[in-house]
């Protein structure tokens, strides 16, 4: 298991994206060797590493909701992509026909439509965005936990859509990802590693568990403005959970919709298969996270129980009785195959 360090990284001194705030505040902070970086800290519970903590600061301190606004939020690798996607096309369905040609999700990546706070808006501690070319409802993605959401949005009436995945298939997905992005982790990162850091807590924007539970159960408590979605039930009936989602939003679809497949065109517009096979997907590249990722990477498989392809029998008791340790109780329970 990694080692939590406390003695000074002198390297955060020479970090410029790092405001004096943020440095001292390091100094403090519990570190482990990080999964794309040197160090990951420990940060109100969670971990991550010196540029999100800036970014999070930031965002903190300066983000102003709207109580109109929608967030998509999610654990990272649990098909963000996706529901981006299929939130985009809901809410945007009367300014862009779903069976047009011209859709802006057949030229631009779902990163590009629905911009992460973290990483494409508040990716510098000395800027703060400028939103006045939003359009209304403002539509975000984000990565970051609930409990660490700026208080304007904990305080506003405005709607969060949260997806995750069976953490077997997330921490999977996760390690692909991770060692094939610019830069990547050097040496890169192996799967032994990778599943320890991920075990406890350590691993993209760890503990999964507790992420997971942030919103869960403010999706109990708030069931106006938090859906609480999970990854397997919608690829098993996407048009209920489809249906479900446009009415959480408040543009529900209408009969006339319903009869006239609307439904079915948004699956088919954002399924894996369509999303892959477009030249955006293919070629482009997304920046963000201090990372260079190329579109592709966003659809590797997109299948549920990829899983059992990597993990040993041990691994699977070990990652089995760290979820039933936490997530028991709390009725939050997944499907692994």
């Amino acid at each position: 298991m990694s080692r939590t360090i406390f003695d000074r990284d002198e390297s955060i001194e020479e970090d410029n994206q790092l405001s004096q705030e943020v440095k001292e505040m390091l100094i403090s902070l519990p570190r482990q060797k990080g999964w794309n970086t040197p160090y990951t800290y420990l940060f109100h519970g969670f971990w991550f590493n010196p540029k999100e903590i800036q970014v999070l600061r930031t965002f903190q301190n300066h983000f102003q909701a709207k109580d109109s606004d929608v967030f998509v939020a999610t654990v990272p690798k649990s098909g963000t992509t996706w529901l981006k996607a299929l939130t985009f096309a809901i809410m945007n369905r009367q300014h862009h026909f779903i069976s047009s040609k011209n859709h802006p999700l057949l030229s631009f990546n779902p990163h590009d439509l629905v911009p992460f706070v973290e990483s494409n808006l508040y990716d510098q501690h000395d800027k703060i965005p400028d939103f006045s070319n939003f359009h209304e409802p403002r539509l975000f993605g984000t990565h970051i936990p609930f409990d660490l959401l700026s208080n304007s949005i904990k305080d506003s009436n405005c709607k969060i859509v949260y997806i995750c995945r069976n953490p077997f298939d997330t921490f999977i997905s996760s390690w692909n990802f991770i060692n094939k992005v610019e830069p990547p982790p050097t040496p890169p990162l192996n799967l032994e590693e990778a599943f320890e850091m991920y075990c406890n807590g350590s691993f993209g924007r760890g503990p999964f568990w507790k992420h997971m539970l942030s919103y869960w159960n403010e999706s109990k408590e708030r069931p106006k403005n938090v859906l609480f979605l999970k990854y397997e039930d919608m690829k098993e009936d996407a048009k209920f959970y489809l249906k479900k989602l446009a009415e959480f939003l408040e543009c529900p679809f209408t009969l006339e919709e319903e009869n006239e497949g609307v439904i079915e065109n948004i699956i088919k517009l954002c399924s894996f298969e369509k999303m892959k096979e477009l030249e955006i997907n293919k070629i482009g590249t997304f920046q963000g996270f201090g990372m260079k990722v190329d579109n592709k990477l966003y659809f590797r498989k997109g299948e549920i129980g990829d899983w059992i392809n990597y993990l040993s029998p041990s691994m699977v008791e070990k990652l089995s009785k760290i979820i039933e340790e936490k997530l028991g109780g709390s009725g939050l329970n997944f499907r692994v195959k």
